[in-house]
């Protein structure tokens, strides 16, 4: 396992404390792969302090030299403008912008292969075996319908460094006029069209919870994936749907006793 690594982004102390949670996860599934945490400018000394405590690597990743056209294009206000969500919520500290130096993972290439997680999911069981699956692995964005299955989502993803694919990206992703609708997601899925997929299992996405229940078995989920609402964010509108997930991601953050998730309701136990 010296050459695999589990990477994330961290951008803001909102997506540090999230982090927390995310390593907390990984040492408890016995992992011997390097914790690799990338930071941007966003995020003060004392937010990734807690991060360091945890055994991670941290490593500052610049945001990538994008023109100032494709910034515009790309800053909060006019993306969500021009690709509103219309299925959920993203926090205020949402910067859609800095996704794309989720890229920069392709320069580390003293590792063979890296597994990104988003700072925003917690790992379940040990997903070690990802690192024998090809780049690009991703699973599929399934979170409101059987017809999500098209589209990756890149809040878990198998890839191997390389400074000529990192050229590659730069140079595809700002060329005159590109629109990335979903930032870093919709851009890997054009230049990965051959993308293989993973399990489900492997990204669950929090909204599946309650949209397709039947989906959900605990006995094979292996990552949760809080997207839009985060776990911490306090009284959001689907918080209470969503109780059971929010308090498996509290006792990760606080390093409280987790329950053996096989035996976890799933949703409509109690129905």
């Amino acid at each position: 396992m010296e050459r695999h690594a589990y990477v994330t982004l961290v951008t803001n102390a909102d997506y540090a404390m999230g982090a927390v949670a995310l390593l907390r996860s990984l040492k408890l599934t016995g992992t011997s792969a390097d914790i690799v945490v990338m930071h941007t400018g966003g995020v003060e000394a004392r937010a990734l302090q807690p991060l360091a405590a945890l055994g991670a690597r941290l490593l500052e990743a610049e945001l990538l030299p994008t023109s100032a056209a494709f910034n515009e294009r790309h800053q909060r206000a006019r993306l969500h403008a021009d690709a509103p969500f219309t299925k959920g919520n993203k926090p205020a500290f949402h910067t859609p912008l800095d996704n794309f130096a989720k890229l920069r993972l392709w320069q580390l290439t003293e590792y063979e292969r890296v597994v990104f997680i988003d700072a925003d999911a917690i790992v379940i069981r040990n997903i070690d075996r990802l690192f024998a699956y090809p780049e690009f692995s991703a699973a599929p964005n399934v979170y409101e319908s059987l017809a999500d299955f098209h589209r990756l989502n890149s809040g878990v993803f198998v890839a191997r460094p390389s400074q000529e694919t990192f050229t590659a990206m730069v140079e595809k992703l700002d060329r005159p006029g590109a629109f990335w609708r979903r930032t870093d997601q919709t851009f890997l899925q054009e230049f990965f069209p051959d993308w293989h997929g993973l399990p489900v299992f492997f990204n669950m996405l929090q909204y599946v919870w309650f949209n397709l229940p039947e989906l959900w078995d605990w006995r094979s989920v292996s990552v949760v994936h809080f997207q839009y609402e985060k776990p911490w964010e306090k009284d959001h509108p689907k918080a209470e749907a969503l109780r059971p997930l929010i308090d498996l991601w509290r006792a990760y953050h606080d390093g409280a006793d987790i329950p053996d998730p096989a035996l976890l309701p799933n949703p409509g136990d109690d129905a």
